[in-house]
């Protein structure tokens, strides 16, 4: 089971996201970024942040540090933002909070460099998942200590938002056009090679175990917490039998920015690090969560 802390600060609102996610301080000393039961997304995302961002560490990817957050909100009154403060009284009880990175970026294509194999393994991971989001206009990717984290998965296993179609809709391609890790030749062949033999049952039921009962009660059509679990398990281990072989990789969309990158006529060189390295890149985002 993730680990279970208790919010002692809430430190500030992060604008980036749409559903209004927060830094807070917890009382094993940690920093994390929150987000809410009681925001306008549901608690499905947080199932899908767990079960994916889980999976995803388990298959050798760097996702921050998931935990669940118990949060009493009182800890917001002093909060100047009526909208925050709505949030935080809608969200008592169980949230999710995720590993703060200071000094970490938002990944930018133009400025650094992915190989081949590291792109076809997030490629593969996000075909698996569904992930409708890690585009060139929404990576979800940060850059902290030179390598790259994944974030922000609550946007995927579109399925179950709609459980009894979930099967046909877990059956369907998964077009990597857009998606932001593409123009730097993603071997996913190789991906699926290493990775698809470690999606287990036995691997995703421990995944699912770690979402909270709380957060899958009440499922329309279901008895249990145990048997929701299940019926995310089902789709996940379909997908990874071959889902590399639905993978399309065509030209991008016609809305595409004019730089966009790997559809140049020429790749731009990576940039190097600023002097000072880490250092300077905190510099640059000090007092800011990078990225989300």
């Amino acid at each position: 089971m993730l680990q279970e802390v208790v919010a002692t600060r809430y430190v500030t609102p992060l604008r980036e996201g749409g559903s209004l996610p927060g830094i807070v301080e917890a009382d094993d000393l940690g920093t994390y970024v929150m987000k809410f039961t009681g925001a306008g997304q549901g608690r499905k995302t947080l199932v899908a942040e767990i079960i994916c961002g889980e999976l995803g560490r388990r298959l050798g990817l760097r996702v921050p540090e998931l935990v669940t957050i118990e949060l009493d909100p009182v800890i917001g009154l002093a909060e100047p933002d009526e909208e925050v403060q709505e949030l935080l009284r809608a969200s008592g009880g169980l949230n999710l909070g995720m590993d703060y990175l200071p000094g970490s970026l938002g990944f930018d294509p133009l400025a650094y460099e992915v190989g081949a194999a590291e792109a076809g393994r997030i490629i593969w991971f996000d075909a698996l998942i569904n992930n409708v989001d890690r585009s060139w206009r929404n990576p979800n990717l940060l850059v902290w200590h030179g390598d790259l984290w994944l974030i922000d998965h609550g946007a995927t296993m579109i399925w179950h938002h709609n459980w009894p179609g979930a099967q046909t809709s877990a059956a369907k391609p998964y077009n990597a056009s857009d998606h932001v890790l593409a123009p730097f030749g993603p071997d996913v062949a190789a991906a699926a090679a290493e990775l698809a033999p470690l999606v287990t049952e036995e691997l995703l039921t421990e995944v699912a175990a770690d979402v909270p009962d709380v957060w899958l009660a009440a499922e329309p059509g279901f008895g249990s917490a145990e048997e929701v679990r299940r019926a995310y398990i089902a789709p996940l281990l379909a997908r990874a039998a071959d889902i590399h072989q639905r993978i399309t990789l065509d030209e991008p969309a016609a809305t595409r920015p004019s730089r966009a990158p790997g559809w140049l006529t020429e790749r731009l060189p990576p940039r190097s690090k600023p002097a000072g390295g880490d250092r300077a890149a905190a510099a640059v985002r000090t007092g800011e969560e990078g990225g989300r």
